[in-house]
């Protein structure tokens, strides 16, 4: 038992302000914070870059395309105006919408690059997603039945150097057979609008047009590729088309956003776990060199612990002091981690865009990354798990030093003093 119930605090903290003629131990004390911070922020910015991905790859997803499609087996819809009105019916299922889906090359002056004609009718496709809020320039009403005009991905529209009001050529894969040989049917269309979805991919390959003038051009007829589905709830999509084709009869083939995307939010998943195992490790180095900090302080406290043990301070209460003087010190390193990782997370694009300012190189590739800014989005209990985590590794490693401190012996450590 202490003199003093606050005793080892006391201590705690005046050997964590303590200074030598050197100040190397506050130095390293700083340092020892310092390291964990740094770890401790950078895994909170990743965590909140992964939860970013993964949200606005979903919503972006969902705004571009149905939650589900039903098709053909084996050949196109043709009956589509039955099949869509009795999808319409089933529970659980809020709208739905034909559409064909056919390759195609498309050409402006000597550009060509190839895309993914979509047929689409405006007015139901707008009741499955929400395509039509990203249309800039234009509206997606102005896709007319027999006016062959098209909406081009943003990106679509930069590879081919044409603007709203242009004209393209489609090309498409069907052709037409000639003395010749085969020639390519080939259509004239106007640039009605751009679309900016802020995918990449989406907005770097697709073309929208009507689904009249996508059937007459690919020679579709009466047939669709498929129908959309838009369902109430996104996440039982898949068990819901399913229902859906069974209560039609079957025959059909299903599937749904979660499927049609699904590696992407495996690799995403994929890619949270390992880099938090990675980032937990190097929290953990950090968090251990409070060890050689409280190691140093250890060897040059041996005289001042002596003393104290000479004056009747209990072993158990040395503990205490060197274990509460490195929770004091982890608890800062996590603490100041936490809001710099805060901070960097709700600022992160302009942090990327001035280190590549600053370094004068391109950090983030929206090629690469399938969106065009970094997003982060923080969850609240990943940062409580990291800031836990953290703080227990730090505390554990106040425990070897504090046990060594716990058996100096004063006689050993006075005798050359």
């Amino acid at each position: 038992m202490t003199p003093f119930p606050a005793l080892e605090w006391r201590i705690a903290t005046r050997y964590l302000r303590a200074q030598t003629g050197n100040g190397f131990l506050s130095f390293s004390t700083i340092v020892g914070a310092l390291g964990l911070a740094v770890g401790v922020a950078v895994l909170v910015v990743v965590l909140a870059v992964m939860n970013g991905f993964d949200s606005e790859l979903r919503e972006r997803i969902l705004a571009v395309t149905a939650h589900a499609t039903l098709s053909g087996l084996d050949a196109p819809i043709s009956d589509w105006r039955a099949l869509a009105a009795d999808v319409r019916r089933q529970p659980q299922v809020l709208a739905a919408a034909p559409y064909i889906e056919e390759h195609g090359i498309i050409a402006h002056g000597k550009k060509l690059s190839g895309a993914l004609l979509r047929g689409i009718v405006p007015a139901e496709e707008a009741r499955v997603g929400t395509l039509a809020a990203h249309v800039v320039g234009g509206r997606l009403d102005d896709l007319h039945a027999g006016g062959y005009a098209v909406l081009l991905g943003r990106g679509l529209a930069a590879e081919l150097g044409v603007a709203i009001g242009d004209s393209v050529v489609l090309a498409a894969p069907h052709g037409t057979s000639t003395p010749a040989g085969v020639v390519p049917r080939m259509r004239r269309l106007r640039v009605a609008g751009l679309i900016d979805s802020g995918l990449y991919e989406f907005d770097r390959n697709v073309a929208v047009m009507h689904l009249e003038d996508a059937a007459r051009v690919f020679r579709r007829g009466a047939e669709v590729s498929g129908i959309g589905i838009r369902v109430d709830d996104p996440f039982a999509a898949g068990r819901i088309v399913r229902r859906v084709a069974i209560d039609l009869g079957g025959g059909f083939t299903v599937s749904d956003w979660t499927r049609q995307n699904g590696n992407f939010f495996r690799s995403i998943a994929t890619t949270k776990s390992i880099m938090s195992v990675l980032l937990m490790l190097m929290v953990a180095v950090a968090a251990f060199n409070i060890v050689a900090t409280l190691v140093m302080l250890v060897r040059e406290k041996q005289s001042d612990i002596a003393i104290l043990r000479t004056l009747g301070l209990a072993p158990r209460s040395l503990v205490a002091v060197f274990v509460t003087q490195g929770t004091l010190i982890g608890a800062l390193g996590v603490l100041a981690g936490v809001l710099l990782g805060l901070f960097l997370a709700e600022h992160l694009t302009a942090t990327v865009h001035g280190l590549e300012s600053l370094l004068g190189v391109k950090l983030f590739d929206a090629r690469m990354y399938y969106v065009e800014e970094l997003p982060s989005v923080v969850n609240p209990a990943d940062v409580v798990k990291i800031a836990a985590v953290a703080f227990l590794l730090a505390w554990l490693a106040t425990l070897y030093p504090a046990w060594r401190a716990a058996r100096t012996q004063p006689a050993e450590a006075l005798r050359h003093e």
